[in-house]
């Protein structure tokens, strides 16, 4: 799952397809200075293993 993040943060397009995000930047004239395109799925898992260690560490008193 890929999110389409405008220059100030406001996200703009999900889908499931790296090209369909980026025919919507094109659809509306955003050029790559003007947008971020991120992997949702791999972003996700790296916070929900971050919160996992830290709540690992916090529970092994």
């Amino acid at each position: 799952m890929y999110g389409l993040y405008d220059k100030e943060g406001i996200l703009r397009f999900v889908d499931s397809d790296k090209d369909a995000c980026i025919a919507y930047a094109e659809l509306f004239e955003l050029s790559s200075t003007n947008y971020c395109l991120m992997d949702l799925a791999n972003y996700t898992k790296k916070i929900m293993a971050t919160n996992l260690d830290q709540n690992l560490g916090e529970n092994s008193n």
